[in-house]
């Protein structure tokens, strides 16, 4: 429950500020979506669906506190489960209608994205940094940037546009902001179901660079991309440089995601990684 409580409280306020640094404006639904649909001249109406959490105009004690404004349930996330494998947060119903997803971030601010990049990073045993996500947000009250790039990011992937995602991916690094693993599975994710595996081994390789563990999925598809791509060699040599560095995903792990391909994949996959 601490998740659904701790969404609640977050303002959107930030919400233009990040999207805008993610954002290539070269592209018409990214403009008009960091774009504010009202005129300058017109006064700003206060948001009934946030909380207002800044201290009272006056110092008296005396005033009574107005009350709270109860949030709409129906724009707040789940309870995170752990045990759960169903997905924090439900997809848009056509992922390649940018306007609509867009437009659906924009009504709903960051809160589902930060839910989604929570939810990966602990179903991926990565609890202690989806904590200190949360940390961030509660305590410190800001909305790392993190979350505003990898939610663009997975956006396009999405949307079959892994191209227009390593763009946002490059002008995140660009700005001083460190990817997450789940910034790179999903970056991962997208260049290999692209045709990109080669980029995406590539990426595979950064992220261990950097300290972090390819999970399962993202092992898997790179090295099935390779396959398709006739880059078997490259394929092996992925696998092997991961084993020797000791990030190789737990053997159940793999084993789950493969379980249901067939030919030689699976049993290619096992050997290289697990046989002494």
């Amino acid at each position: 429950m601490a998740l659904k409580s701790f969404f609640l409280s977050k303002s959107k306020s930030q919400f233009p500020t990040l999207l805008s640094r993610a954002f290539s404006f070269h592209s018409s639904s990214a403009a008009s979506f960091c774009t504010s649909p009202e005129t300058p001249d017109q006064p700003q109406k206060p948001n009934p669906k946030l909380i207002n959490f800044s201290p009272s105009d006056t110092d008296s004690d005396s005033d009574a506190a107005a009350p709270a404004t109860r949030p709409d349930k129906s724009k707040i996330p789940p309870p995170y489960n752990p045990f759960s494998k169903e997905p924090a947060i439900k997809g848009p119903e056509d992922p390649k209608n940018l306007q609509e997803v867009f437009a659906k971030i924009r009504e709903d601010g960051l809160m589902n994205s930060a839910a989604k990049m929570f939810d990966g990073l602990s179903q991926d045993g990565l609890t202690h940094e989806a904590l200190e996500l949360f940390s961030r947000i509660k305590d410190r009250g800001e909305m790392p940037d993190v979350i505003a790039y990898t939610a663009v990011m997975e956006a396009y992937v999405d949307a079959g546009q892994a191209k227009e995602a390593h763009k946002v991916y490059l002008r995140m690094l660009a700005s001083g902001v460190s990817p997450n693993a789940y910034t790179y599975k999903v970056l991962i994710r997208g260049l290999a179901e692209s045709g990109a595996a080669k980029e995406a081994s590539k990426y595979v390789g950064e992220m261990v660079g950097r300290g972090m563990r390819p999970n399962a999925g993202t092992c898997v598809a790179v090295f099935e991309g390779l396959l398709k791509a006739d880059l078997r060699d490259e394929g092996i040599q992925l696998l092997e440089m991961l084993k020797a560095k000791g990030v190789a995903p737990q053997e159940d792990k793999i084993r789950d995601v493969i379980k249901n391909k067939k030919g030689s994949i699976p049993s290619l996959i096992i050997n290289v990684l697990y046989a002494n």
